[in-house]
């Protein structure tokens, strides 16, 4: 699949990020090349994720 956005160079702070929808933005914004940084409540859901 190609990517519609190139964010290459680019960081996203996703806060909530450890499940749900702020986990799959996460993985989105990876794939599209961002650094991503996690943040969320639970540091061990963070961890698995």
């Amino acid at each position: 699949m190609t990517s519609l956005f190139d964010l290459s160079g680019r960081v996203a702070l996703v806060t909530g990020s450890s499940r749900g929808i702020g986990n799959s933005l996460a993985r989105a914004l990876a794939e599209a090349g961002a650094t991503v940084v996690l943040n969320g409540i639970n540091a061990e859901r963070l961890k698995a994720a």
